[in-house]
């Protein structure tokens, strides 16, 4: 499967009857300062460069954000701060993510989340996570990331879920849930690229809301550089020299 037919699968997915019945009664109804708008209203696809060394992981679509653009963590406040930050460190384009149409590429990361379709409260059940699963594993083989970033517990045990099955080497007691953590593994996991080394990084999925964008550059740059370091430094004199 490669990403435009995944993409598709995620679109069209209908399995949560909880799930489709509020995206689309959101959709419908609309909050007051988006009448005007015409809403996604159905699941949410990864976004980003399909040979991304990193892979961002998140919760899920906001109500009124990616639920209404179509787009992971655009919309609402959090994309207000992380797009800034990806513009500054030299993944994303343009400093503004509006919706699906506007342009914006992202360069070596591509962004995703645990679940697809907004839940009612920002809280799916574990069936709902469940059903969501087989995308985030298959982006996660399609990419062979070198570093993810996942956002808050539900996003980290929904990747380690994954790093934990037969196939894989980890063991879950081996790493524990903690805001800020960082865990290097092997990369022996049919995910993972060979011979590359392999890092967690987690952070409170309110980050990208509640500090500032400086401390979201102050991280990205330093897993990326752990990983590939001289394409980030190409890509950062790149930029300069357009200036």
């Amino acid at each position: 499967m490669d990403f435009e037919v995944l993409e598709q699968k995620i679109i069209s997915c209908r399995k949560c009857p909880r799930l489709v019945a509020w995206r689309e009664e959101v959709a419908h109804m609309k909050r007051k300062a988006y009448q005007d708008w015409e809403y996604w209203g159905r699941p949410v696809p990864g976004f980003g460069d399909h040979r991304a060394s990193v892979l961002v992981v998140g919760l899920a679509p906001g109500a009124h954000g990616s639920n209404r653009t179509g787009r992971q963590f655009t919309g609402d406040a959090s994309g207000n701060f992380l797009y800034p930050a990806l513009y500054r460190a030299g993944f994303a384009s343009q400093p503004a993510s509006t919706g699906r149409e506007d342009g914006l590429v992202l360069h070596d990361m591509f962004i995703t989340a645990s679940g697809r379709c907004a839940p009612p409260s920002n809280k799916p059940t574990n069936e709902e996570l469940d059903n969501c699963q087989p995308f985030l594993e298959c982006e996660m083989k399609l990419l062979k990331p070198k570093v993810i970033v996942v956002l808050g517990r539900i996003a980290f045990e929904r990747v380690l879920k994954i790093l934990s099955r037969p196939q894989a080497i980890l063991r879950r007691r081996s790493m524990p849930f903690s805001h800020g953590a960082v865990f290097p593994l092997h990369p022996s996991s049919f995910i993972l690229q060979p011979s590359s080394f392999f890092l967690f990084f987690i952070l409170p999925p309110s980050a990208f809301i509640l500090c500032p964008s400086s401390f979201i550059l102050s991280f990205l740059p330093a897993l990326f550089l752990s990983s590939q370091p001289a394409k980030y430094l190409d890509r950062k004199a790149d930029r300069e020299n357009v200036r």
